[in-house]
C-alpha cells in the first residue's frame, strides 16, 4: 500500500467479494455477491464505484446475497483480489460466507444469508371430499328435469343404487341422497310443470274402460235373439266391437302404456287366449273324441265376464298407482316402500279377481276364464310399469302350450310307432278335470309366474316413476 494512503474503514470500505467468491457462488446455485451494475446500493455499500477486477479475470455476476465482512482496523485498502482476501493476493483462498461476521460499527452484527434455492411446489389442501357433488355431476340431467326427489330416487334404484350405495354417499338410504341432488341441482331456467290433466280427461278413461263391457253385453244380447247365418254375423261383428274396445281401453287411463313400452306380438298372443276361452273347450273335446265333424260349441259367458271386469280392474290399478307413489313420499328407505307396496299390490290384484268370480257366477263360470283374467291383469300392470317384456314372453308361453295341447292331440294321429303317446297328458287331464283343466293350469301357471315377479319389479321405487 503506497505510504500516505489511509486504509478505508467502515461504510466506505469495498464490500465486494473476489471473483473465486462470484465462481464458488455460481457453482453453488446462489446468486453473486456482487451488486449489479446500475443497482441501488445497500446501505453497507461504498459509495464510489465498485473498482474492476483484475485483468485476467472475467468480471463475475453482480447479483447480492452474501454479505460482506466489513474491514477490521488492519484491512489494508483497495480492492479485492482474486484470493478473496483485501491486499494479500498469496493468502489462503478461502470463501468469504465462511469468514466469521463481523460486528457493525453500530454494534449489529452481520449475519450470513443462506443461498436462495426453490421454494417446492405447493400440494393442494386436502379439504372434505363431496361424493355427493361428484353424483350430481354424473345424473346431473336426471336430476335437473326431475320435478320432486321421488323421480330422482326411482331414477337411481333403476340403475342399481340400494340403500348401501347411499351409505358410501354419508346418506341412510337412496331418499334421503335424491333429496340432497334434488336440493341442489338449479332449476331457475327450466319450464315450469305442466299442469294437472283436465276433468275431461278423467271422464274420457272412464268411458273407455266401461266400453268393453258394453260391447260384450250387446253381443251377448245379439247372440241370444239371433239364430243361423244371423247369429253368426252378430257374433263377428260383436267380435270386432269387442277388439277396439279393448284397444280403446288399454290406450286411456290407467291402462295406459308409456310411449314405446308395449311388445306389438302381445295382441296376438291375448287374441289367441281370448279366443280360446271362447271356442278352445269344445274344440278340444271334439278333437279327443275323434274330430272335428263339424261346428263345436261356443262360451261366450266367460269373454263377457272378462269384458264387464275391465272397468274395476283399471280402477284397482288407478288406486296402486296412487297409493304406490305416495307412499314413496312417506317412505325412508327402499325396505320399507317394498314392504308397504307389496300388500297394495296382492289387493290390487285379488279385488279385480273377487270381481271376475261374481260375474262369471252370473254367466257361468269357468276356471279357466278366472285364471286367464289373472294372467291379463298382471301382464297389463307390468307392461305398463315398464316392464312389457317380461308379460309379453308370459302370454306367449301360456299360448304356446294350449296350442301344443291341441297339436299334440292332433299329431298322436300319425300312424307312427310311439306317437300315440303324444295325447295321453292332455288325455289324462281331461278325463280328471274336464277340457276347461287345460286353461286353468296353463294360465294359472303363467298368473303365478307373473304375481312372482311383479312382487319384486313393482314394489321398486323406479317402477312408479311416471305417473
Amino acid at each position: 500500500m503506497p505510504e500516505g494512503d489511509t486504509p478505508m474503514r467502515g461504510s466506505a470500505a469495498p464490500t465486494s467479494p473476489g471473483a473465486w467468491d462470484a465462481r464458488s457462488e455460481a457453482l453453488l446455485g446462489a446468486p453473486a455477491l456482487t451488486p449489479r451494475t446500475g443497482a441501488p446500493l445497500g446501505p453497507h455499500t461504498a459509495e464510489g464505484p465498485a473498482e474492476a477486477p483484475p485483468s485476467g479475470i472475467a468480471p463475475a455476476p453482480t447479483d447480492t446475497s452474501w454479505p460482506a465482512t466489513p474491514p477490521g482496523p488492519d484491512a489494508p485498502s483497495g480492492p479485492a483480489g482474486p484470493s478473496g482476501t483485501a491486499g494479500n493476493p498469496g493468502s489462503a483462498e478461502t470463501p468469504a460466507a465462511l469468514a466469521p461476521a463481523a460486528p457493525l460499527p453500530g454494534g449489529v452484527p452481520v449475519t450470513a444469508t443462506p443461498a436462495a434455492t426453490p421454494a417446492p411446489a405447493a400440494r393442494p389442501r386436502r379439504g372434505t371430499a363431496d361424493p355427493v357433488k361428484v353424483l350430481m355431476h354424473r345424473h346431473r340431467e336426471l336430476c335437473a328435469r326431475a320435478v320432486d326427489p321421488l323421480e330422482i330416487a326411482a331414477g337411481l334404484e333403476a340403475q342399481g343404487f340400494t340403500d348401501r350405495t347411499a351409505a358410501r354417499f354419508r346418506h341412510r338410504d337412496v331418499f334421503s341422497l335424491a333429496e340432497e341432488l334434488y336440493a341442489r341441482v338449479p332449476r331457475g331456467t327450466e319450464p315450469p310443470a305442466p299442469p294437472a290433466p283436465p276433468r275431461g280427461d278423467t271422464d274420457a278413461w272412464v268411458l273407455a274402460v266401461l266400453t268393453p263391457g258394453a260391447a260384450a253385453a250387446l253381443t251377448g244380447i245379439g247372440l241370444a235373439l239371433t239364430h243361423g247365418p244371423v247369429r253368426l254375423a252378430v257374433g263377428a261383428t260383436g267380435a270386432l266391437l269387442l277388439t277396439a274396445a279393448l284397444l280403446l281401453a288399454v290406450r286411456r287411463g290407467p291402462f295406459r302404456a308409456p310411449e314405446g313400452g308395449t311388445v306389438p306380438a302381445a295382441r296376438l298372443w291375448t287374441g289367441w287366449l281370448v279366443a280360446y276361452a271362447v271356442c278352445g273347450d269344445g274344440l278340444l273335446t271334439q278333437v279327443l273324441s275323434g274330430g272335428p265333424d263339424g261346428p263345436w260349441d261356443l262360451t261366450p259367458g266367460p269373454v263377457l265376464a272378462l269384458a264387464l271386469a275391465v272397468a274395476p280392474a283399471a280402477w284397482c290399478a288407478r288406486l296402486f298407482a296412487h297409493r304406490a307413489r305416495r307412499r314413496i313420499a312417506d317412505s325412508r328407505g327402499l325396505a320399507d316402500f317394498a314392504a308397504g307396496t307389496r300388500p297394495l299390490l296382492l289387493g290390487t290384484v285379488t279385488l279385480p279377481l273377487l270381481a271376475l268370480a261374481l260375474l262369471l257366477g252370473l254367466t257361468g263360470f269357468s276356471s279357466g276364464a278366472l285364471a286367464l283374467g289373472a294372467l291379463l291383469l298382471l301382464a297389463r300392470l307390468l307392461t305398463v310399469h315398464g316392464f312389457p317384456e317380461t308379460a309379453a314372453a308370459a302370454l306367449a308361453a301360456a299360448s304356446a302350450t294350449e296350442a301344443l295341447a291341441l297339436t299334440s292331440v292332433l299329431a298322436a294321429r300319425v300312424p307312427v310307432p310311439g306317437f300315440d303317446a303324444l295325447a295321453t297328458p292332455v288325455r289324462t287331464l281331461v278325463d280328471a278335470w274336464g277340457p276347461g283343466a287345460v286353461p286353468t293350469l296353463v294360465c294359472g301357471a303363467a298368473a303365478l309366474g307373473l304375481l312372482a315377479h311383479a312382487t319384486g319389479s313393482l314394489a321398486r321405487a323406479s317402477a312408479h316413476a311416471t305417473p
